[in-house]
């Protein structure tokens, strides 16, 4: 007996999995792991597999949960459309989810742990996310973990820095979720965002002093423009697009990893393939939404 009702196209899965925002979470697992000592190259692709694995399965559990919400308020979404049974996408996210953390327990016990905490972050969000109003805590919560179990695998282990940075990515993440969620309920967009948004760079200003104080500085305007282009696709313009600027945001992940990382001791070839990813990561979204 076949495992799907009926084969997907993969423009479906595509859109299912929100792939655009793949280059994030790559961005965030080599963070993570820079953060973490580096080091220990063998394992980098079973990390970024077991990580890619976890996204994209809570991304397709993602919709099978909205599946009714998506029926009423966004009927282009592949189950409503009828593009694909909702049965196939609880069975394709279960899959998934399960390599995933067998991939990631092949890596040792503190990752695999860290990746089982991951999907339970990614199983509450997706079961509460349009239930509370808190439900994006959980959001920031699962890229916390990504940099957390990034970490593990260097050479270092889970240091301080690797926990600050991933509470700051979190927060940032919980920030543009808050957005994110008034575009699909349609309602009046708040503010408080804004100060989640902006805490990786009060973190970057207060950690980097003396001589790194000035290439904090101008990283952080670097990072700061990005969030107001951003942002005034929303709260600037007479035609509000909360999803332009949510996109935006998410593809700006990459960035603020790479204010996490940067300073004299970064290789320069870490710091170009975090670019690369940025620059994927918004050519992607013209190839599938980034929510």
């Amino acid at each position: 007996m076949s495992l799907l009702q009926r084969t997907p196209s993969l423009r479906t899965l595509l859109v299912l999995g929100r792939v655009s925002n793949l280059p994030t979470v790559w961005s965030n697992c080599l963070a993570g792991w820079w953060l973490g000592g580096g080091g220990h190259h063998a394992r980098l692709p079973f990390l970024l597999l077991g990580v890619t694995l976890l996204y994209v399965g809570g991304m397709f559990l993602n919709d099978a949960f909205d599946a009714e919400f998506d029926r009423h308020n966004r009927m282009e979404r592949p189950i409503p459309s009828g593009a694909i049974a909702r049965a196939d996408v609880w069975k394709l996210g279960i899959l998934s989810l399960v390599l995933g953390a067998a991939c990631l327990s092949f890596l040792g016990l503190v990752t695999g742990g860290l990746g089982l905490a991951l999907v339970l972050c990614i199983v509450v969000y997706d079961a509460l996310h349009k239930l509370f109003t808190f439900s994006p805590i959980f959001m920031g919560g699962c890229r916390f973990f990504v940099y957390v179990l990034a970490a593990s695998v260097g050479n270092d282990g889970v240091t301080g820095w690797a926990v600050w940075c991933g509470i700051a990515l979190g927060t940032y993440v919980i920030g543009l979720s808050g957005l994110a969620r008034k575009e699909s309920l349609r309602s009046s967009v708040p503010r408080w965002p804004l100060l989640l948004l902006a805490l990786p760079l009060v973190l970057a200003l207060l950690i980097n002093d003396g001589i790194y104080r000035e290439g904090a500085l101008i990283r952080c305007i670097v990072v700061a423009l990005w969030i107001l282009y951003c942002l005034r696709a929303t709260f600037w313009t007479a035609n509000v697009n909360i999803g332009r600027t949510v996109s935006g945001l998410l593809a700006g992940i990459v960035i603020v990893d790479w204010l996490a990382i940067m300073n004299t001791h970064t290789p320069p070839e870490l710091a170009m393939m975090l670019l690369f990813l940025f620059l994927t990561a918004l050519l992607s979204q013209r190839l599938a939404p980034a929510t």
